[in-house]
């Protein structure tokens, strides 16, 4: 981009801090090509998912009355919510998100607090959803954003103070993470706390923590993982169901067996597009939790392994976003939702082929589910944001280095 078009960006990125969003501001990329990839890799993930998602909801959206298009209709909807989102969320200049992470934090734990209301719904046993009419939402998704800009807000405010254990662990892990962990695990759903502590631990990671206190938190979140699942007789069921190989074909092995035979069924070239037997109502959340096992079976191997290979460049970029992060703030959030996004994906992946028992986790960006790619999109949006910011960074110290020189 030429030096005009740089200066104009420029005072766009002053517009925006004024809530004068502009469409120019919005799509503006610089000249940094990590941005660029970022939205490359998120726009190709999400049309992906929305090809997926019509293939694999088609025959229940039909048993549902919805017609072969209800479910892939309703993903096109949330997307066209999202991908706004995720572009108004990009030209915010980093101080928007550390001004505004305890509001966004207060406003996240308000909105998961509605699934113990008479608003709350179950869904396959855990309270982690909201009903309002026709409208459904998942709470705890919209808390994972908050509570990940949160983290890198106090890390960065706290910043003289760490290295001190009880500095690095308050307020960060307590009580701010406990609570909005604990809130979720109320509702039952370890699988989305599981991920929850797992970005919260990437945040402080990524986030410059010093090795004794990542430990101590490691410890403590492993013991109280055994202890929730020993006090659960369902997850016990799960845990030793997938450690036996989920041989009750009518009982808790069924899911993952039928997802295990959808991927053999696809070989390496799969059986087309469109042509999923699986999802003839033999497997269960086709579209949803298990939509990497009717990606195995219509597009093979190779359109497995696409999907892997996505997820890995995506992590690449988002290292790089990292490594030119300006503060601790973005190093924080970018590792933190980095370990959200695409540890999220490794684990799906891996609940499909038989290395992790059920978690009842999504496929992010991917799966079918309005409130978790509404809040995905939203998450990216503030890595691009971070992003731009840390180009505009490495721009001013060239230039610095520049003035010096001459």
């Amino acid at each position: 981009m030429s030096g005009v078009s740089e200066g104009r960006a420029t005072s766009q990125g002053r517009g925006s801090g004024q809530a004068r969003i502009r469409l120019g501001a919005v799509l503006r990329t610089g000249s940094d090509r990590t941005v660029v990839a970022l939205y490359a890799i998120t726009l190709l993930l999400v049309g992906f998912g929305l090809i997926m998602v019509l293939s694999s909801s088609s025959i229940t959206s039909y048993l549902d009355d919805q017609g072969f298009f209800g479910g892939f209709w309703r993903q096109v909807t949330f997307a066209v919510i999202g991908i706004p989102l995720m572009l108004i969320a990009a030209a915010m200049p980093l101080d928007f998100w550390k001004r505004w992470a305890w509001v966004l934090l207060g406003t996240g734990l308000l909105l998961q607090a509605l699934v113990f209301t008479p608003l709350g719904i179950e869904v396959y046993g855990n309270r982690n959803w909201i009903q309002i009419g026709s409208f459904g939402a998942q709470p705890s998704e919209a808390l994972k954003l908050a509570l990940v800009v949160w983290v890198g807000a106090v890390l960065q405010r706290k910043e003289p103070l760490l290295g001190q254990m009880r500095h690095e662990l308050i307020p960060v892990v307590i009580p701010g993470s406990i609570i909005a962990l604990g809130s979720v695990l109320l509702g039952r759903d370890l699988g989305t706390v599981l991920i929850m502590a797992a970005m919260v631990f990437g945040a402080m990671f990524f986030g410059g923590i010093s090795w004794k206190t990542l430990g101590v938190t490691a410890l403590g979140g492993a013991l109280a993982v055994v202890f929730f699942v020993v006090t659960s007789e369902n997850r016990l069921n799960r845990l030793f169901g997938h450690a036996s190989g989920n041989e009750d074909y009518s009982g808790l092995g069924w899911q993952p067996l039928h997802g295990l035979w959808a991927l053999a069924g696809g070989g390496v070239f799969g059986v087309g597009l469109g042509g999923s037997k699986a999802k003839w109502s033999w497997l269960p959340a086709a579209d949803n939790d298990y939509i990497f096992a009717i990606i195995g079976e219509e597009l093979g191997l190779i359109g497995a392994l696409l999907v892997v290979v996505l997820f890995i460049v995506l992590t690449v970029v988002m290292l790089r976003v990292i490594a030119r992060a300006r503060d601790r703030f973005g190093r924080a959030v970018v590792g933190g939702i980095l370990v959200w996004i695409v540890g999220q994906a490794f684990v799906n992946i891996g609940v499909v082929i038989g290395v992790f028992p059920v978690l009842g986790v999504p496929l992010p960006l991917i799966s079918a589910g309005g409130t978790a790619l509404i809040a995905c999109l939203g998450a990216i949006g503030v890595v691009i944001s971070i992003a731009r910011d840390g180009a505009k960074y490495h721009a001013e110290l060239d230039a610095s280095a520049g003035r010096t020189t001459r």
